[in-house]
């Protein structure tokens, strides 16, 4: 560990770090692994994941996609589904990058983008000592004769 950041927070360090949390870096690979889908540079199929947005519309960029809806909260969890706001909200000179390479540099360069669409709680990381634990579930036991 670096001396000089022993007595910092979490969220100080990786500010003094320049590094990206956890939650970004997430969002970070799931865009890459979009824009990898879309220029065929995956062996998954684009269209078998997402529906594009066919509209014309005058805002935004050009490869919006269509967010389905679902009836459980465990569908907005998938890949497919939790992608699709931090795409959407992406401007259209990093959709349309025309490398991988190229769409990586940008997306560093708007990190911001990624930002807009945390819970405030994974925006500012808590210290350790200051997240809760979830209680273990206790459920009836029924005993059969």
């Amino acid at each position: 560990m670096i001396p000089e950041l022993n007595g910092l927070s979490y969220s100080d360090r990786l500010k003094a770090l320049k590094l990206w949390t956890l939650e970004e870096r997430r969002i970070r690979a799931d865009l890459i692994e979009v824009h990898k889908m879309l220029n065929g540079l995956s062996d998954v199929s684009f269209r078998s994941m997402f529906t594009p947005d066919s509209s014309k519309r005058t805002r935004g960029q050009s490869y919006k996609l269509i967010k389905s809806r679902f009836n459980t909260n465990l569908r907005q969890h998938f890949f497919s589904e939790r992608v699709i706001k931090f795409w959407n909200s992406l401007e259209d000179s990093i959709v349309s990058a025309p490398s991988l390479n190229c769409f990586k540099q940008r997306l560093g360069q708007q990190r911001h983008l990624l930002q807009m669409g945390l819970p405030s709680d994974v925006r500012r990381p808590q210290r350790p000592s200051q997240l809760v634990r979830p209680r273990p579930v206790s459920y009836p036991v029924s005993i059969r004769k």
